[in-house]
Parts: structure tokens; C-alpha cells; sequence
């Protein structure tokens, strides 16, 4: 259901970003964040029944259409600053956003860090990061390390045509997806290869961080968020495997969340219309 989208590209210092687009350009100006080694397809089902939203949904850093950055592996807050140049080519003082797991921690950090230019977010099976105490730090850097040294010796896998990718991609990764959700990210990912597809995806993106906020970095972040807030947790996803977080989550008295049966990706699965209902709501309420 990607319907009236058209393509946009940032020549940004660092790289390209390229983005998918829908809407009206008088709406509320929206930046939409995917999951990680996702990209902007993720918004396929959900964009075309958001009213009165001009979103902008980018293929982050490393993902998708996209240019990769330079050695060193990608931070979420590179993420966030890429987010800000963009919006800044785009001329959005002020302005929402639309993120999905990795992106929706994005927003997290950009809602709480600005909330004087961050008019509202909407997140789907995200909001904190995974964190790590202080005193885990070296292990942590080590593990970046040792990973770091054998990132490039490791080769893509190579696909003979693009079923057998969106078959890989539907039982691969962290989270199982239906031949549609497949469908519709496997096509932006792919690129022609040795005869055959491969991922676009920069290779760094599967090392480890180098750091990680601790939790009380990470809370800080959600309690300094002023702007409104919703948050869609999907009663099979990702955030329900992890009980902890889930259970930080539901302290912050001062975000909406909301409940649905569905897995982590719901927003490209049957679930959508249901989704779709609760994000055209928020955004509305932000007009």
C-alpha cells in the first residue's frame, strides 16, 4: 500500500541520505526513523493513512539508499545528529516524529535532548536503549575492539534472486517477518551482486557499541521529554522479551502507550490499519 510516495535525497557533509516522502507539504512536518538494518520501506503500510502529515522517512546512515560513514562504527547519536542535519536542509525549525525500535530510541533522544524543536513523537516497540552499567564499560569497548578487527574480512551473504533474500529476511534477524513485511524491506535493502542480491547494508552496523548508556542515562532522556509522546508496544515484540525495560516503560506516567497484539514489525502486518488509527489520533492531537 505505498501509495503517492516519491523519492528525495540530502547531501549532507558526512554522506547521502536518501528518504521516501508522502503527503501533503502544509501538513505536520514528520521525520520518520526505522529499525535497525531496516529502512524507510518500513513505513510502506502506515504512511499512506496518516492525514495531515508531510513525513519525510529516511534511510538512516549505513541502511537502504543511503551513503555509510566513515570507519568507526555507527552511534545512536551520529543517528540523531544526521536527523537534525536533515531537518535542517529541509528548512524545520520545529517538527515530529515516526520511529520504529532503533529509531524510535532515536527519538527518544532527540524528544528529550530539544524538546524546544520536537513538537511530538510516536514510537512503535521502542523507547530506551539497551544499556550497560558503568563498570561493564571495558568489556563493552573490548567487545567493540575485538569486533572491529575482522568487520571487513567478513563477506555479505549472496542470494541467486530476490525470493530467496526475502525468504532469508523473513526467518533471519532478530524477529520473523510475513512475506509482505519481507517484501516491502528486502526490495529497498538489495543490491545487484556477483550475479545474484545482497544487502546494502554497511557491515559496521552489526558491531557492537562501543558504549552504552548506563540506565540512568538512558531515563534521563524520557524524563526531560516535554513534547507529547506515544508509544505502541506490541504485545509479542521485542520489548516484551525484555521485562525490565518494559517495566521502566510503563513508569513514565507521562507518555501515552498503548497495547497491541502483534509482533515487533505489527506496523507492516495485519495490525497495520489498527496501528495507523492510534498514530493518525496522536498526530492530529498535535495540529
Amino acid at each position: 500500500m505505498d501509495s503517492n510516495s516519491h523519492e528525495v535525497r540530502f547531501s549532507l557533509p558526512s554522506m547521502e541520505v536518501a528518504a521516501k516522502v508522502w503527503g501533503d507539504p502544509q501538513g505536520i512536518p514528520v521525520i520518520g526513523l526505522h529499525g535497525w538494518l531496516d529502512n524507510a520501506a518500513t513505513f510502506d503500510l502506515i504512511a499512506p493513512r496518516l492525514k495531515g502529515v508531510h513525513l519525510v522517512a529516511l534511510d538512516l546512515a549505513g541502511h537502504g539508499l543511503s551513503g555509510h560513514l566513515a570507519a568507526g562504527g555507527y552511534s545512536l547519536w551520529q543517528q540523531a545528529a544526521t536527523v537534525l542535519q536533515v531537518a535542517e536542509d529541509l528548512g524545520w525549525e520545529r517538527f515530529a516524529l515516526f520511529g520504529h525500535s532503533m529509531g524510535a530510541i532515536i527519538s527518544g533522544i532527540l524528544t528529550g535532548s530539544l524538546p524546544d524543536r520536537i513538537i511530538g513523537a510516536a514510537m512503535i516497540d521502542g523507547l530506551l536503549p539497551f544499556t550497560s552499567e558503568a563498570d561493564d564499560a571495558p568489556k563493552q569497548m573490548a567487545r567493540f575492539f575485538e569486533a572491529s578487527l575482522s568487520v571487513g574480512n567478513k563477506r555479505k551473504p549472496v542470494y541467486p534472486d530476490v525470493d530467496k533474500a526475502i525468504r532469508a529476511r523473513m526467518l533471519g534477524g532478530n524477529t520473523s517477518l510475513s512475506r509482505q513485511a519481507a517484501t516491502c524491506l528486502v526490495e529497498r535493502g538489495l543490491m545487484p551482486h556477483d550475479g545474484g542480491w545482497t544487502w546494502r547494508t554497511d557491515p559496521q552496523l552489526m558491531l557492537p557499541s562501543p558504549l552504552r548508556f548506563t540506565s540512568r542515562h538512558a531515563e534521563a532522556f524520557i524524563e526531560a521529554i516535554r513534547s507529547p509522546t506515544c508509544v505502541i508496544l506490541a504485545n509479542q515484540g521485542v520489548m516484551h522479551k525484555h521485562p525490565q525495560v518494559l517495566d521502566r516503560i510503563e513508569r513514565f506516567e507521562h507518555i501515552q502507550r498503548h497495547h497491541i497484539d502483534g509482533g515487533h514489525h505489527l506496523h507492516l502486518e495485519e495490525q497495520a490499519p489498527e496501528v495507523a488509527t492510534i498514530l493518525d489520533n496522536f498526530y492530529r492531537s498535535l495540529a
